[in-house]
């Protein structure tokens, strides 16, 4: 009869199983750190050669993908105190990279969106990363795809959740 099924307590196979999963659980764990630092280190010099700092770049990725946002959305979307966001603000948009206008539902309130101009050079200089991404994506099923989407997503999800836990304290 099965351990699972029995009182006998995890058998052999079922310890060697746990640590194998242990090994795999730390080593995707590692990997996902050395991601998160390698992906740091390429946001800098992609940074550094648009001449933008890094909390800059992490703000206009965020216009980019979720904009036009309201400066108070971006903020919590950033993590950033409004009043440091004001000085990113101010820097993008005298690089060139966003304008600040009215909302149009509300002429009281501003919105910031990216200027689409300038994206092809943000795109040029990630495009060694996204053609290593389009490679590494070949060699997986569609299946192993979407798994492993879902995996990411949850992944970024709980990193949410624990940057919103650490910001509440």
């Amino acid at each position: 009869m099965s351990s699972v099924l029995s009182d006998d307590g995890p058998g052999p196979e079922d310890s060697g199983a746990a640590r194998r999963r242990r090994r795999s659980t730390t080593a995707i764990r590692e990997s996902l750190r050395e991601l998160s630092i390698q992906l740091s280190l390429l946001n800098h010099q992609v940074g550094a050669r648009l001449g933008i700092k890094d909390a800059d770049l992490d703000c206009l990725d965020l216009i980019s993908r979720h904009g036009p946002l309201s400066p108070s959305s971006l903020a919590r979307l950033a993590g950033v105190h409004p009043a440091t966001l004001t000085g990113v603000l101010d820097r993008l948009e005298r690089g060139g990279w966003v304008t600040r206008e009215r909302d149009p539902a509300d002429r009281r309130a501003v919105q910031v969106r990216t200027l689409r101009e300038r994206a092809a050079e943000v795109i040029q200089l990630y495009a060694g990363m996204n053609s290593a991404m389009e490679q590494i994506c070949a060699g997986y099923d569609e299946a192993e795809l979407d798994v492993l989407a879902d995996f990411l997503r949850r992944t970024a999800q709980a990193g949410h959740g624990a940057t919103e836990e650490l910001a509440a304290r």
